[in-house]
């Protein structure tokens, strides 16, 4: 057998290792029984030949984008003891704003008020909120396949209008309440300009790569390139505010003991806690507002497509 065929056969068996982690239950910390696993969430990012320009939309949306311009290596940190993290190329700013919401779908009037009910947890705590229209939405979501994403903060801008901006698969009114807390309220946060918190270099260290791999490849389908670009990247401390990585913000993804070196699970969040609220409502900060009561496609589109968008 060619080192080649060997190396092939290694992952398979640790691809089943880790199917076989996932049905594991009671294992002394090591594994995650309290809520679905189901991870499923990216972050989508522009083309590159939009990058430049959605720094330019994002700093005349909100000029405090701009310390992004500054050298590598100048940190952000606020002086608070919130873990939350927000990018800081990305954040709408801290001037009361609704955001607008369509469905790109045909979708029922009960599920929408559902859907936006969940967008809106974060308005408790701050200035922008989330409403329905009935024309095209600054933010368009999608039930369709897909899985579960959304563009960051102020990137939804420069998405077509004929394009949804987050994607919620399969939702109905039969989606368990804990799938609505967990999964749209983390897509909510994105469109707020939050990452994802499991991306710190304090977490992305605890992992270790080569268990990493054959496990997303097996519960995800993810090859190497998209495990490095959603777990292993930690993120640049120029480009985010925050402080001490939180494990247990909904932000955070739910990571199994069985991909750390030291065999303990990443917890990740299955709501908004304490600290993303008191964080998040630094950054978006709450004076005299209240928030009110179809299809996937290729991510590539034309330059002629970006007439359309909201930037």
């Amino acid at each position: 057998m060619s080192n080649e065929s060997r190396y092939r056969e290694a992952l398979a068996q640790i691809a089943e290792l880790a199917k076989a982690a996932l049905a594991e239950v009671g294992d002394g910390g090591a594994g995650l029984s309290d809520h679905d696993y189901s991870l499923g969430c990216t972050i989508k990012a522009l083309p590159k030949r939009l990058h430049e320009r959605a720094a330019q939309t994002a700093t005349r949306i909100n000029p405090a984008n701009a310390p992004l311009q500054q050298p590598p290596g100048v940190a952000f940190a606020l002086p608070t003891p919130d873990a939350l993290t927000v990018s800081t190329s990305r954040y709408w700013g801290p001037a009361a704003r609704q955001l607008s919401v369509s469905f790109m779908e045909s979708t029922p009037a009960d599920l929408r008020a559902r859907i936006v009910s969940h967008l809106n947890a974060w308005s408790t705590a701050t200035s922008l909120c989330f409403a329905e229209t009935a024309g095209v939405g600054e933010v368009r979501i999608s039930r369709g396949p897909g899985g579960y994403y959304s563009y960051l903060g102020t990137d939804v801008s420069l998405i077509p209008q004929d394009r949804q901006t987050m994607n919620l698969e399969a939702f109905t009114m039969d989606t368990p309440e804990s799938e609505f807390i967990r999964v749209v309220r983390h897509e909510a946060g994105h469109t707020l300009g939050f990452v994802h918190e499991h991306m710190r270099r304090e977490l992305v260290d605890r992992i270790d790569p080569e268990k990493a791999y054959p496990y997303f490849l097996a519960t995800q389908g993810w090859d190497r390139a998209m495990v490095d670009a959603q777990v292993l990247t930690p993120l640049d401390e120029a480009s985010i505010f925050g402080t001490a990585a939180d494990e247990d913000s909904v932000m955070c993804y739910q990571l199994d003991g069985s991909i750390t070196y030291d065999g303990q699970p990443i917890r990740g969040g299955a709501d908004i806690n304490a600290t993303d609220y008191s964080f998040a409502g630094l950054i978006y900060p709450k004076v005299g507002f209240t928030a009110p009561a179809r299809r996937v496609i290729a991510d590539a589109w034309s330059d002629a497509d970006n007439e359309l968008s909201f930037a």
